[in-house]
């Protein structure tokens, strides 16, 4: 969870000041070991607390809630306290006589302090206090389905199996219901969360957010329409063969111009896959027959057959991996997630897992941040540092492990699928592509143009769906039902906008990340086939892993990529990758509508 963890010079630049000389190396790392040690055994307390309120969610008991709260408070003091700005300045104003690491150190702490300012105390008391309600009131509430109490998982599966198109949108349509009762405290978190970090001189929340790379919103958004850019001539592809698939599907003579909503078997549809299945690649049916626990000790498996170490025994013990049932009384956060609850060895993971394949997906995915937390908790990193290159390594590594975990020669290695089954590798591809590709388009489209808008831009509160739906019809064709008014907030139904806003673009960044580092290992280490790789029992693949993982955020994020992989950021892997498939897409769509615009001017 990303609740405060975050490094970027940047920031100090904005809150450096250059008021004199700042003593010597020595008096900077007294401060910063005094700092580090309140700040470890603060930031214990405050995860703690979190983990409660999300794993303990009773509806109408606030306890959890208020304990959080509390939590919160008493960090968001101490980072944000004027004495610790006041030497955090002091010394970087003298930054010659300072190692690397005490700059990035100090350079963190300066931009902790600016979501935490006490000089506005008040304020960022009111914030936390806002935010902890929006997540209960965002985790605590009772999907309901033809009179019947659901969970999101249960919501998802109708998404994803059922073809009754009217069955498809009441479950579609329950899922949003949500979105009603968090629009109140999405609006008011926007107005809070930008005065807190414009108290110490940023525009906005989102600017704030987005100076964690180096980079301005403007730059920012750049990048995002780059990416879109440059894959747009697939996902229109994409959209075109997916438009006709759905409608035949659905029993649906008319095929409809833009994508409803309803159609797709992800609530927001960032992800098409699970409308493709690869024949002699169907997981779900070996899957069934496993247990929960399963899952995710297989991918423990995983990572010890690459030279990790065995997870933690506490692990184990304080997780919370499975689903509760659907009626129960308390209920808990339903976002996968993994912690690093004491910057050290005390690392769990918040999930829901069920035997199928987008859970064991899931599982690598998750245990990808968990070994990062691990293997960058060593001497060399002071806990201060102890963090993703940056927020979008984090997401990568996790995300590759993932992809790498689902292609044929791994599966067929593990011994879940026939490794002689004959398989179409195309609809591999395909199905991939549906997941990837068209991700970005709601990360980078949909998502962040959103949040900029909301955060930077001021979007009026009368137009938030409509400008989400905007948004969605315009990156990535798709359009809701029916007309939907004010009355509801689908953009709030994400769980990202409430709990953690302005970084989604995260997401979008770390898929060029993870095609790149993965492209490097299929090719330069294990010499196969990208799309039909096996890592497992690779050691190899491990230690280039653990290089990238290693230093946590004491080294450049952009170092980091050039001497992993001899490259910087780009999405030619990417391109590389999907390439097969458009020819294929090109000759499936041969006489069909092609609704959205040849080219695009992002």
């Amino acid at each position: 969870m990303k609740y405060i963890l975050s490094t970027m010079a940047a920031a100090a630049v904005m809150l450096a000041s250059c008021n004199g000389g700042g003593g010597n190396a020595d008096d900077a790392q007294k401060f910063i070991d005094q700092y580090t040690g309140d700040y470890v055994k603060l930031y214990t307390a405050d995860q703690e607390a979190q983990w409660k309120s999300n794993t303990e969610i009773i509806p109408g008991d606030s306890t959890n809630s208020m304990a959080a709260q509390k939590a919160d408070e008493n960090l968001a003091v101490f980072t944000g306290s004027k004495e610790n700005i006041e030497n955090a300045r002091k010394y970087l104003a003298d930054s010659a006589k300072l190692t690397a690491i005490q700059k990035k150190e100090l350079q963190y702490i300066l931009y902790s302090a600016a979501n935490n300012p006490q000089t506005i105390p008040d304020l960022v008391k009111e914030r936390i206090k806002a935010e902890n309600g929006q997540i209960q009131k965002l985790y605590g509430f009772q999907y309901m389905l033809d009179g019947k109490k659901v969970s999101t998982n249960d919501l998802d599966d109708v998404l994803k199996k059922e073809t009754n198109v009217n069955s498809r949108l009441a479950a579609w349509e329950a899922s949003k219901e949500v979105g009603k009762v968090l629009k109140p405290g999405l609006v008011n978190l926007r107005e809070l969360r930008n005065k807190t970090v414009q108290a110490l001189g940023y525009h906005d929340f989102f600017t704030y957010q987005v100076s964690d790379y180096g980079m301005s919103t403007d730059e920012m958004m750049q990048t995002m329409d780059r990416l879109m850019r440059e894959l747009y001539p697939l996902y229109r592809e994409l959209h075109t063969w997916m438009r006709y698939e759905m409608a035949k599907r659905y029993g649906v003579m008319e095929v409809p111009d833009y994508l409803p909503a309803h159609w797709l078997p992800n609530r927001w549809g960032q992800d098409w896959s699970s409308a493709v299945t690869v024949e002699g690649v169907n997981l779900d049916s070996v899957l069934k027959n496993k247990s929960a626990e399963w899952i995710v000790k297989d991918g423990e498996d995983m990572y010890v057959s690459l030279g990790f170490p065995k997870l933690p025994q506490t692990f184990w013990e304080k997780s919370s991996l499975y689903p509760y049932p659907a009626d129960s009384s308390v209920k808990k956060n339903n976002h996968a997630s993994a912690w690093h609850m004491d910057l050290d060895h005390d690392v769990r993971s918040l999930m829901s897992v069920e035997p199928n394949a987008e859970w064991f997906e899931t599982a690598h995915h998750e245990l990808g941040h968990i070994y990062y937390y691990l293997t960058y908790t060593n001497p060399d990193v002071p806990p201060l540092l102890r963090q993703g290159a940056n927020r979008a390594y984090h997401e990568a590594l996790g995300t590759m492990m993932g992809l790498a975990a689902m292609q044929k020669p791994f599966l067929a290695g593990r011994g879940l699928i026939d490794g002689n089954a004959p398989t179409d590798s195309i609809q591999a591809l395909l199905k991939e592509a549906l997941n990837s590709v068209v991700f970005i388009f709601f990360s980078s489209g949909t998502m962040s143009n959103f949040e900029k808008e909301l955060y930077v831009d001021n979007l009026s509160a009368d137009k938030f769906n409509e400008e989400w739906w905007s948004l969605a019809k315009k990156y990535q064709g798709i359009v809701p039902p029916s007309p939907r008014d004010e009355e509801y907030c689908d953009a709030a139904t994400k769980t990202h906008i409430n709990d953690d806003p302005a970084q989604y673009y995260d997401y979008a960044l770390s898929y060029v990340l993870l095609y790149q580092l993965h492209n490097h290992i299929a090719k330069d280490i294990l010499h196969q086939d990208p799309r039909a790789t096996n890592y497992y029992g690779h050691k190899e693949v491990g230690d280039f892993i653990r290089k990238i993982m290693y230093p946590g955020a004491s080294k450049d994020w952009r170092v980091v990529l050039k001497e992993s992989t001899g490259d910087e950021l780009n999405a030619k892997a990417m391109l590389d990758y999907f390439q097969p498939l458009v020819s294929w897409l090109k000759e499936q769509n041969k006489g069909r509508k092609y609704t959205l615009p040849e080219t695009v001017s992002y």
